[in-house]
């Protein structure tokens, strides 16, 4: 009786057959900790991102770093660096030349970028608009941006020529002189701003996105209220749109501070007249590639690199005063 009892599964306490029967239907064993998912889900992912992460320390972080190493040395490429220390820092700021491209570059960034943005929101706007074939529209605008700089500025070569070019006929048409726009400092500059426009469908595809995601609903109250569209306009699409302001802002003087292409191709690579159209990178280029000066080029490229970088913070920062991150999808 007793030993039929014991062998009862009914009648077995919890550290009997059932407990044992519990035991077995799990196999596994103890499930694991919190701490090794999350570290076999960090593994996991640095899997998947290795490649990336590879790409950056080949192409990004050891460039940057030969760079800057190779600032402090005399190096043409055809010998070993020789180490000079700072010498490279120093004679770049006695150089006269250096402070030309600085003026220049900064001309051309304080008036390319607002102009460049007012644009982009400009065409931004007209391709936002609810009109019958306004996906043409939207083609019409964007197609100059598809246009290599190289070829937009042979372009502008021949719209701009002295003797024949379509921009003195037009002034000849109303009585004026023949205007040589790319032999005068200042107009060669304001040629090469004129041409970055072209370029300005890319910001003005950022720019329609932002205004595509305030919701509807705002402007139908703002309506009601009887707001008239310069008043949307200021009390809602402008503030809303600050956040995309912001990017196209950082974009947009990053580019200004490396404008190289449109400055080399209409001097010939000279920078002239009169050095009007020698911007720091088409110096910084030279020194590299023209005079064989590889650690003063690396200098110069340290210096704008950490100028970018400064400018790129301070706009961050200021941004806090202006930008309005308070939108809902709607």
């Amino acid at each position: 009786m007793s030993s039929s009892l014991a062998a009862d599964p009914r009648t077995a306490g919890p550290g009997g057959a059932a407990g044992g029967a519990t035991a077995a239907a799990d196999p596994a064993g103890p499930r694991p900790g919190r701490a090794t998912v999350r570290r076999r889900n960090l593994r996991t992912g640095l899997l998947f991102i290795s490649p990336w992460i590879v790409g950056v320390l080949i192409f990004i972080v050891y460039p940057v770093a030969y760079s800057i190493g190779l600032s402090f040395t005399r190096y043409s490429g055809m010998e070993a660096p020789t180490w000079v220390g700072v010498q490279n820092y120093v004679t770049a700021a006695a150089d006269p030349l250096v402070r030309t491209a600085v003026g220049n570059t900064l001309f051309y960034a304080v008036i390319a970028v607002p102009l460049g943005l007012l644009v982009a929101l400009t065409l931004a706007i007209a391709m936002n608009q609810n009109v019958r074939e306004v996906a043409l529209y939207r083609t019409i605008f964007y197609a100059p941006s598809l246009i290599p700089a190289f070829a937009m500025s042979f372009i502008f070569i021949v719209f701009l020529n002295p003797q024949f070019g379509a921009f003195n006929q037009v002034i000849n048409l109303f009585g004026g002189p023949n205007v040589n726009l790319l032999g005068d400092p200042t107009g060669v500059k304001i040629a090469i701003i004129l041409m970055a426009q072209l370029g300005a469908g890319n910001a003005a595809l950022i720019f329609l996105a932002g205004l595509r995601n305030i919701p509807r609903t705002i402007y139908e109250a703002a309506r009601v209220d009887g707001a008239g569209p310069i008043r949307q306009f200021a009390a809602i699409t402008f503030p809303l749109l600050t956040p995309v302001l912001l990017f196209n802002l950082i974009t947009g003087v990053s580019g200004a501070l490396q404008v190289f292409t449109e400055a080399y191709i209409v001097t010939n690579g000279t920078g002239d007249p009169d050095a009007g159209a020698l911007f720091y990178m088409m110096y910084l280029y030279k020194n590299a590639f023209g005079f064989a000066e590889l650690g003063y080029a690396s200098a110069l490229a340290v210096l704008l690199f950490l100028a970018g970088l400064a400018l790129a913070l301070l706009i961050y920062w200021l941004s806090r005063r202006f930008v309005n991150y308070d939108v809902e999808a709607g």
